[in-house]
């Protein structure tokens, strides 16, 4: 009897855990995976931000670079280097951006930062977890954010940051995997032969 006391409560603590809430740190990690293809993601997206109002666009991410492109706006990311090709007046400017300029484009940078300098919070919103993470060191360039996950994916549908004078939000769909080469991650001048480059680094 006792034995098969033993075997009923081994069975159902593995039920149990199979069922339990993932802590907001796997949850993030599974996430990261989700957007670490190796070879790739692509994804629509709409920026809502109290600083420069609403665009919409779209986002093709490998590793730490992105390429971005908006309806006034193109932008690559090699890991390093930032260019911003401005289409109403012919301009790029390049840049070596901040952990919260990078954040207000690129929706999936958060898998660059949360690993370390955040403390973190999570609740469950219908088939989603929305994780809080508040930056522990004040120096941070961004201090507050909040990751939606689709639970059954773990892939992100929404990121909100905190930033001078409020909060950007940045809605996420059509996500999928996809192989993408490395140089749509840098500008090309020979593609804007008459864009005038303005270095601000």
């Amino acid at each position: 009897m006792r034995r098969l006391l033993f075997i009923l409560s081994l069975i159902i603590g593995h039920v149990a855990w199979g069922f339990a809430q993932p802590s907001a740190r796997q949850v993030l990690n599974k996430a990261a995976e989700t957007v670490s293809n190796k070879q790739g993601v692509s994804a629509k997206f709409t920026i809502t931000s109290a600083n420069i109002g609403s665009t919409s666009g779209t986002i093709s991410v490998k590793g730490n670079k992105f390429q971005a492109t908006t309806p006034v706006a193109t932008i690559w990311f090699d890991g390093k280097t930032q260019w911003t090709y401005m289409k109403n007046n012919d301009e790029v400017n390049v840049s070596n951006p901040t952990e919260a300029q990078l954040q207000a484009i690129n929706p999936y940078n958060f898998i660059n930062l949360y690993r370390n300098g955040f403390s973190y919070t999570m609740t469950t919103k219908g088939n989603a977890y929305e994780v809080h993470l508040t930056a522990t060191n004040k120096k941070r360039s961004v201090q507050e954010m909040y990751i939606t996950v689709n639970k059954s994916t773990y892939v992100p549908t929404q990121v909100k940051m905190k930033q001078t004078g409020g909060w950007t939000t940045i809605n996420i769909s059509n996500f999928k995997a996809t192989k993408l080469s490395d140089n749509l991650f840098r500008f090309n001048s020979k593609d804007y032969p008459h864009a005038e480059v303005i270095d601000l680094r």
